[in-house]
């Protein structure tokens, strides 16, 4: 059996490195699970199954069982028959391409990347039919959707726009005059000569997707978009229509009250999206600094943060999926605005980040909103959300997502990158050792303080290295005290050391004694030594070895003392390394006649050191 050392990875950056991880030992043949986990992240973000290696909780460590030629032609087989058979899964999303029979050190593994699906595509299920059939990774891994998850993607997955519902029963008594007046009047005034604007009521919401004709059966009437943004309250929360719909906006500028200025349908207006946007708007950039600029003749009001700022609420308003709970939720606050909205990102967070894709859950709403200059088809938003932000040095915006409920949240803060007072209380907490970091470490150190804890993922916004890279700082942040992780294998988050820690987390650590007499009279290097390794629950055997020899050289240990300095399970430690390198020669017995004493202590041999 081989470890599976996490800079090996590297080699599998051609076929998805940085994306989430799933090992499974197959050792007694190919596991059942496994497409349960296809499932999950073919309808969250993808990832890689590796089968042939197995993750041991107790001892932290991550081996490749390896697999033989035989049964990788097997795996082969049993993969390929299966993906293709409607009656195990729905939806086979692999190519060759996709599976690769990988080399760690002389033992093979059969490495495959599940992509995430498409809108289309999803729900990818097993059985015959999607309910009760679908899963989505979480950061415990593969759970079942519920049902009215799994009608959503059906929904998403519909040729027909969510909100192109013909809505039955619902009339233009149904729309709030004064909204549909005021919306001419801003439609005419971005674009006094278009052609539309001569439309009765009827015609321009046809024109704009608020009514439609269904061809196939003839059926005409008000869509889900057309209520939504001109509705009245009432019949815009009818369990026939969009009974979840809540818009709340909420500013808290001052400490001591709880909410400085609040929005929401409390029965003083009509709480359609149009009024939502009409109001919520003036009230974001009310405190925004407006430069005196000129393009050409005219005088220039917005700047790439109005812009950016434009771009995120209108992204929470046609993004959002109004069948599902929590509604829209938008916060401004003294350093930072945040928009949350109902449902799932349609497009991978990478895609989103890298741009040029347009994929709008409501793309009646979207084309509402463009006719009265809110936003555009371009893919591009995000970018321009980044770039908006850039233009004043803050800090790179957080997009984050979550499911039971589903939610995407997007914050952006007005806040520095590395604020003055920051470095300060930084230096002040590390002394000299912080100023020998590098750029990207501190850049690390400073988003743990401001944000309350750090992860590989937030770092790839605030920096161009690759997440290996991005990793490796991270970790040797943490093997230096300056970071304590939660260790929990995917998404780990790391949160700034604090006087008393030590240097694993509580969440790491076994709880084993803390009599730490045995320290004392070991070098740095062999406390860096140790370190290294307590930071690495997944370190590699070899690695592993090389320390305990090295520790022990010229001096004694007891399984429990090396337990305690490596952050492992006492008797894991005796079985998997010391007694072997007690066999081997590499290691001997302080009691070599009574090799089982409860004291029993261990030293580098003279032949090995």
């Amino acid at each position: 059996m081989n470890p599976l050392e996490w800079d090996d990875e590297q080699k599998l950056e051609a076929i998805g490195e940085g994306q989430d991880r799933e090992f499974k030992s197959a050792r007694g043949g190919f596991p059942g699970s496994f497409w349960e986990t296809y499932s999950a992240m073919a309808n969250s973000d993808g990832g890689m199954i590796f089968l042939g290696i197995r993750e041991e909780d107790e001892f932290g460590v991550v081996e490749a069982d390896g697999l033989t030629e035989k049964q990788i032609n097997e795996y082969h087989k049993i993969l390929w028959d299966s993906v293709n058979n409607r009656g195990k899964i729905s939806r086979n999303l692999l190519t060759t391409s996709h599976v690769q029979v990988v080399e760690l050190e002389d033992a093979k593994v059969l490495a495959v990347h599940v992509p995430r699906a498409t809108r289309n595509e999803r729900p990818v299920y097993l059985g015959p039919t999607p309910f009760g059939n679908t899963f989505r990774r979480s950061h415990e891994g593969d759970y079942h959707c519920t049902d009215d998850e799994v009608r959503r993607m059906l929904a998403d997955a519909d040729p027909v726009p969510v909100d192109q519902r013909i809505l039955d029963g619902f009339t233009l008594e149904d729309l709030d005059t004064t909204s549909l007046s005021q919306y001419r009047q801003r439609f005419s005034a971005t674009k006094p000569d278009h052609p539309w604007l001569t439309l009765d009521v009827r015609e321009l919401l046809e024109k704009l997707g608020g009514w439609r004709r269904d061809r196939a059966t003839g059926k005409s009437g008000l869509t889900l978009a057309g209520l939504l943004m001109f509705g009245k309250y009432q019949a815009l929360t009818d369990p026939e229509a969009a009974p979840q719909y809540f818009v709340d906006y909420r500013e808290k500028l001052d400490p001591a009250q709880r909410w400085s200025d609040r929005l929401y349908p409390d029965g003083t207006w009509e709480a359609n999206l149009f009024q939502f946007y009409t109001r919520v708007w003036p009230k974001l950039i009310a405190d925004l600094r407006v430069p005196f600029r000129l393009e050409g003749a005219q005088r220039k009001d917005e700047t790439p943060v109005h812009e950016a700022l434009r771009e995120a609420l209108m992204n929470a308003l046609v993004h959002a999926d109004y069948t599902a709970p929590g509604g829209i939720v938008i916060e401004k606050a003294r350093d930072r605005f945040s928009m949350e909205n109902s449902g799932t990102l349609l497009v991978s967070l990478e895609q989103l980040r890298r741009g040029g894709v347009s994929e709008c859950r409501n793309k009646a709403l979207q084309q509402m909103f463009i006719m009265i200059g809110g936003g555009e088809r371009a893919g591009s938003g995000y970018d321009r959300i980044q770039s908006g932000w850039r233009s004043q040095h803050w800090r790179a915006p957080s997009l984050t997502t979550q499911f039971q409920p589903e939610r995407v949240r997007l914050v952006l803060p007005m806040i520095s990158l590395i604020p003055e007072d920051v470095m300060t209380t930084l230096q002040k907490q590390f002394g000299p050792r912080f100023d020998k970091l590098s750029k990207q470490e501190v850049q690390a150190l400073a988003t743990a303080y401001i944000e309350g804890e750090v992860s590989n993922v937030r770092l790839q916004e605030l920096l161009v290295d690759h997440p290996v890279e991005i990793t490796r700082i991270l970790q040797g942040l943490c093997t230096q005290g300056f970071l304590v992780s939660d260790n929990r294998r995917r998404w780990t988050k790391y949160r700034l050391a604090k006087a008393g820690d030590s240097l694993h987390s509580p969440q790491e650590s076994l709880h084993l004694e803390e009599d730490s007499s045995h320290l004392e009279g070991m070098s740095e290097e062999q406390r860096i030594l140790a370190a290294q390794i307590a930071t690495k629950r997944k370190a590699p055997v070899s690695a592993v070895r090389d320390v305990i020899q090295r520790l022990c050289a010229g001096r004694f240990f007891t399984s429990d003392e090396l337990a305690q300095l490596l952050k492992r399970n006492p008797d894991g430690l005796r079985n998997r390394y010391l007694t072997p390198m007690v066999t081997e020669g590499i290691l001997k017995l302080r009691y070599p006649e009574t090799p089982n004493r409860p004291d029993q202590a261990y030293t580098a041999s003279e032949v090995a050191k």
